[in-house]
């Protein structure tokens, strides 16, 4: 009787396991992958940085300009700070650029502390942008949103009143109606101090800076409107008002931000040029398109370029940081753009 060959005993493989879940990416937001898109990019982040720093600068401009120990309006005309042989009014050497008492130097003429009124002419210059690109934000999206979202002759009669503002010299028309604004605002609660030339700026390029807005959100909601997520909310019995405030405005808000921070800067240019031509913001109130129009005013550029150069750079700066911010939005926020 033959044993059959003994046949080699193996371990017992272990049981293999479930098999591990796969990685789910997780999803972003529109605003979240914008962020990490503008995160990304070097030129965006300067910008930002830049912007912030502007910002930072007009908010805390009394305690800086407490730091520094002086203010924007005490006038020093006397011998220790002005010449009064060679070149009459033109600050002394030492007083002409930056020193430790006066950070960017006097003013020719009235003997100023440059730093003092670059610091408030930055908060008037901004709140005045700022507050102007609000009033035309609001009514370009509201009346944009209904002019889509109603159609018919509303649309028409929204879009023809668009034609209109569009069809208008913006400058000229502006430069025209803020004298008038100015003296339909004298005698009232807005007459005081600096609020009445920032009350007209504010309500004159507020108004007149609605239209282009108006129309890009009106090409959005025309085809926001035949969305199915609209539809149910017709379905549900939602009022126009309801489905235009909750359901087509959120969602041409990322157009409505490209718009807001592209206009602050063609703000800040057209409040510095209202001033400058003598229409703005007057003296002794600083801003720097104020600035500019005193340097020009006296021709000190000639003899003292420092003091142009100061609010010109100023402006230079801020404008194009803001242009390049809003540069990144825009590409941050189009889903066509292949980064992130």
């Amino acid at each position: 009787m033959h044993e059959s060959p003994s046949r080699t005993e193996h371990p017992a493989a272990p049981k293999a396991g479930p098999p591990p879940a796969p990685e789910v990416a997780a999803a972003r937001s529109l605003l979240g992958t914008a962020w990490l898109r503008i995160r990304r990019s070097r030129i965006a982040v300067t910008a930002l940085i830049v912007v912030a720093l502007i910002m930072l600068f007009a908010v805390l401009a009394p305690v800086l300009v407490a730091v520094e120990g002086q203010d924007p309006f005490t006038s020093r005309t006397g011998p220790d700070h002005l010449d009064e042989f060679y070149t009459p009014g033109l600050p002394l050497e030492y007083y002409r650029f930056p020193s430790g008492e006066h950070w960017l130097g006097l003013e020719p003429g009235l003997g100023r502390d440059v730093f003092a009124r670059m610091a408030y002419g930055a908060r008037i210059s901004l709140t005045i942008a700022l507050l102007s690109t609000v009033v035309s934000v609001v009514l370009g999206t509201v009346i944009g949103a209904a002019a889509g979202y109603f159609g018919g002759k509303v649309d028409m009669v929204i879009s023809r009143v668009m034609d209109l503002f569009l069809a208008f010299p913006h400058l000229l028309l502006v430069l025209s109606l803020t004298p008038i604004m100015q003296s339909r605002l004298g005698g009232t609660a807005l007459d005081s101090g600096s609020l009445l030339p920032i009350a007209s700026l504010v309500i004159i390029l507020g108004f007149f800076g609605w239209a282009y807005l108006a129309r890009v959100v009106r090409g959005q909601v025309l085809s926001l409107r035949e969305q199915e997520f609209v539809e149910a909310a017709r379905a549900y019995g939602a009022s126009r008002r309801s489905i235009i405030l909750r359901q087509i405005i959120p969602n041409v808000m990322g157009v409505v931000l490209v718009y807001a921070t592209m206009m602050i800067p063609t703000n800040i240019t057209a409040e510095a040029a209202l001033s400058f031509l003598g229409v703005g913001v007057k003296d002794p109130t600083p801003s720097w398109g104020q600035m500019l129009n005193a340097a020009q005013a006296g021709n000190w550029y000639l003899s003292d370029p420092w003091f142009l150069a100061v609010p010109a750079g100023a402006l230079v700066i801020t404008v194009l940081a803001f242009n390049l911010l809003g540069d990144a939005i825009r590409d941050a926020l189009d889903p066509r753009s292949s980064r992130g």
